[in-house]
């Protein structure tokens, strides 16, 4: 670096080392230790549930979308599950074991994945949803979806993306939402879900699943 010398930077790199909290070191060692065959192999392991690409899985239960979802919802909802802030047996023997190195690896790698959504909801619903979704439902103090959800659905941060969601898994999260959810965004959501009858939440949710 011009103006400083080489024996100046080795000292305010091993200061700023000594600084640092143990946490952060430890999980600046983790991401060394992670290897591109374990992320791999574990990637393939989440799919066998969550569908090839990580595109959704509809079978006797629907098992969500991961496929471009934000990375930062992701190690919230594994570190969730961990905690048991969410209900699981199944999340919570998966989450619990991960490493925060590998909970960001394989966050990363969900969200770089980008399969056609499984468009499956009744396509007469998707007018409604749109509607919804973009300008919220004012006589139940119901918020447009578009203000945290984004104009495209694709989420921000702990804002999840619902473009390409499951149909049947976003309906069921909005009908359940008090019941299974026990995340920092319940205070938020339980509300607005509680705010949408059993039609609007089926438009909703149509809607965003065609969402690319």
């Amino acid at each position: 670096m011009k103006g400083i010398s080489l024996r100046s930077a080795l000292r305010w790199a091993m200061a700023l080392v000594a600084v640092m909290p143990a946490g952060a070191i430890r999980a600046a060692n983790d991401a060394a230790t992670v290897s591109s065959q374990d992320v791999k192999a574990k990637l393939q392991y989440c799919e066998v549930c969550h569908g090839v690409s990580a595109q959704g899985f509809l079978g006797y239960y629907p098992i969500p979308r991961l496929a471009g979802q934000q990375v930062a919802y992701i190690q919230n909802q594994l570190q969730g599950f961990s905690e048991r802030k969410r209900t699981s047996n199944i999340m919570f023997n998966v989450g619990h074991v991960l490493s925060p190195a590998m909970i960001t690896a394989l966050a990363t790698s969900f969200h770089d994945l980008d399969p056609k959504p499984l468009a499956t909801a009744p396509k007469e619903l998707v007018a409604a949803g749109k509607q919804i979704y973009e300008e919220g439902v004012a006589a139940a103090n119901v918020p447009a979806c578009a203000s945290c959800h984004g104009k495209e659905a694709k989420g921000d941060g702990q804002f999840p993306r619902l473009a390409g969601q499951l149909y049947a898994y976003v309906s069921l999260q909005l009908t359940n939402w008090s019941k299974e959810r026990g995340e920092n965004t319940s205070d938020m959501m339980a509300p607005i879900a509680r705010g949408l009858t059993d039609a609007q939440i089926k438009a909703v949710a149509a809607y965003v699943s065609y969402l690319e």
